[in-house]
């Protein structure tokens, strides 16, 4: 399979360039002058007005899409906090929404030769980065992108468009331990010493995650699921991980493609369910020897696996430190009607 053969991202006209390098330059020279904190992966992060925090291109490409994205009704927008299931909800829904264009089945299904990532692109990591504002007019529908960001931060064309969001939230000491893994691969490449969990708890205690405080972020998108349930889908990570079959079902409702009865009776959710198993997704050669280029740098494509298990915070985390993320958690989440 090609990738010319899946949603491809044409780049922006040349004629706007100029007009474009000024753009991202006057973001740029704006958002260098905010307040900046140290952070887990040895990037700066700069304080959003809104209160998140991120590294100085991303947040430069949240703001340059926010200016330029034109959002479509159709559109399908993939949200979620830096390690919480990104690149499974990717899979999960990528391989539900093309089911019939690319089967499960099929020897050549694009999983073969692309990351999740590579299917579905991060509007501030990879589409609106290194002074491009690409094309997205001839993308067919439905149109399939990711963000990290806020709710509040969404580029304002998603809310007025009424396309459809999918959020999913993991558990706030799962989400820091792969926080912290992830970043120190970057220290490590960097040639920084690697952080101590504590250190790295410290920050995520005070709110210095990329995209800023885990639990406002998550709030952000429970109460736009609450006032608007048509509209913004709310998955809790630990319950995909206890019956992934009833998500995708969800899921493909959600998104208007539910499975016919044919497809039910020849096991097509189970089979993607399969396909997009941890197991089977590190095994695969794109995961082994792929990589994705994002504008904070090329990754290769088995950063993103790391184990993906629930509780597995229990086997890093000193009891103090957990105790305390539970307090800022129940605190911060009481009235809400939120568990996760």
């Amino acid at each position: 399979m090609s990738p010319s053969s899946v949603q491809t991202y044409p780049q922006e006209q040349q004629e706007d360039a100029e007009t474009n390098e000024e753009l991202y330059q006057r973001l740029t020279d704006l958002v260098s002058s905010w307040p900046l904190s140290p952070a887990l992966s040895g990037f700066k992060l700069y304080r959003h007005d809104n209160g998140w925090h991120t590294n100085l291109a991303p947040m430069v490409g949240a703001m340059v899409a926010d200016a330029c994205f034109a959002a479509r009704p159709s559109d399908i927008i993939v949200a979620t906090l830096l390690k919480s299931g990104t690149t499974w909800i990717k899979a999960l829904l990528y391989s539900t929404v093309r089911r019939r264009e690319h089967p499960v089945d099929d020897g050549h299904h694009p999983f073969n030769s692309l990351g999740p990532h590579e299917c579905i692109k991060f509007l501030e990591y990879q589409l609106y980065t290194r002074n491009r504002v690409p094309d997205l007019a001839r993308l067919p529908d439905p149109r399939l992108f990711a963000t990290h960001v806020p709710f509040v931060s969404l580029p304002r064309s998603v809310a007025a468009s009424g396309c459809k969001i999918v959020y999913v939230c993991r558990d706030p000491k799962d989400t820091l331990v792969s926080q912290w893994n992830f970043s120190n691969r970057f220290r490590m490449r960097d040639g920084l010493e690697p952080l101590s969990v504590e250190a790295a708890a410290d920050f995520f205690c005070d709110g210095l995650s990329p995209s800023g405080p885990y639990w406002d972020h998550v709030l952000g998108y429970w109460h736009a699921h609450l006032a608007h349930p048509d509209r913004v889908l709310f998955f809790r990570y630990r319950e995909m991980s206890e019956d992934p079959a009833a998500h995708v079902r969800r899921l493909a409702e959600f998104v208007g493609r539910p499975f016919d009865a044919e497809e039910e009776e020849a096991g097509a959710v189970d089979a993607i369910v399969r396909l997009c198993s941890f197991e089977q997704m590190a095994g695969l050669g794109a995961t082994k020897n792929g990589k994705t280029e994002l504008v904070v740098g090329t990754i290769e494509n088995n950063w993103f696996f790391r184990r993906g298990l629930v509780g597995d915070w229990e086997n890093h985390l000193p009891p103090g430190t957990a105790r305390k993320i539970d307090a800022i958690t129940d605190a911060r989440f009481r009235d809400s009607g939120l568990r996760v």
